[in-house]
């Protein structure tokens, strides 16, 4: 699991303390830090939103809140 972040978003920062609170592995991504993962963020979801969370599998939520992350990730199956 890779989670897209601009630093200073309130929304990156609550969906990784949350998915770190939970036990879900991922790799943060700083999209503000680095001009190729912005690319990719964009190409992969079609926008320029942070925060994207990208599945291994090509399963992707952009531009969310822990509002939209947990029923994303008990809809799909998907635990830490």
């Amino acid at each position: 699991m890779r989670v897209f972040i601009k630093p200073g978003c309130p929304w990156c920062v609550e969906a990784i303390r949350w998915l770190q609170s939970n036990g879900y592995e991922f790799e943060e991504v700083n999209v503000s830090a680095d001009r190729a993962a912005f690319d990719e963020m964009k190409e992969l979801s079609g926008q320029t939103k942070a925060p994207t969370l990208v599945m291994d599998d090509g399963l992707m939520l952009a531009d969310f809140g822990v509002d939209e992350l947990i029923p994303f990730l008990e809809e799909n199956g998907i635990h830490a």
